[in-house]
């Protein structure tokens, strides 16, 4: 049964029987916006590249990144599908995804951001049915998702994050909007959320 989140929630990523989860999806979907009025028949539907991050933190500072320049983490255990340049799913299946291997994971790993940017510098206002979902990649079941709202000017946002606490992994819905066209743009705005 999948959770729909808000901002600032946080869930538990063991199993209804209490195990853990051992692999997940945070998976990623969007649409562009229609365009308004005379030139929109001109230029067409036009079309939006959004791109997936998840950084992987150690104690507060950065220690890997996965991206679609870097598609798998140092240690194998983060790996990202790859780049979709023009979203379109939006209503349903992933347009990218990150897929992370709890269990392999290293020790000194205690968090993993999953950000959100527009590389091409559109702003959020031109996006339309975007979210961000997390699977159990095991069995295909959707355990949380959060629709990424609001439109705005920003070109950015900090979705989410998975974190150790104790022995086991929770999830945490930020949905803060930023500004940058990469990841290392949006460093200084996730610092508040580690």
């Amino acid at each position: 049964m999948s959770v729909n989140m808000t901002k600032g929630q946080q869930i538990s990523l063991n199993k209804a029987d209490g195990s853990a989860l051992t692999s997940v999806r945070m998976g990623l979907g969007w649409q562009a916006a229609p365009r308004k009025g005379f030139l929109a028949k001109l230029a067409g539907g036009g079309d939006i590249d959004l791109d997936a991050s998840a950084v992987l933190f150690a104690a507060g500072q950065p220690v890997d990144v996965v991206f679609f320049q870097h598609l798998v983490s140092d240690d194998g255990s983060v790996r990202h599908t790859g780049d979709n340049l023009t979203g379109g799913a939006g209503s349903g299946g992933d347009d990218e995804a990150v897929l992370v291997d709890l269990a392999r994971v290293p020790a000194h790993v205690d968090q993993i951001v999953f950000t959100v940017n527009s590389f091409t510098g559109q702003t959020f206002a031109e996006v339309q049915n975007a979210f961000c979902r997390l699977v159990d990649e095991a069995t295909g079941a959707e355990l949380a998702r959060y629709t990424l709202t609001g439109g705005g000017k920003h070109t950015a946002q900090i979705m989410a994050k998975v974190h150790r606490t104790g022995g086991s992994w929770q999830m945490k819905a930020i949905g803060e909007p930023a500004t940058g066209r990469t990841f290392q743009d949006l460093l200084p705005s996730i610092a508040p959320h580690l």
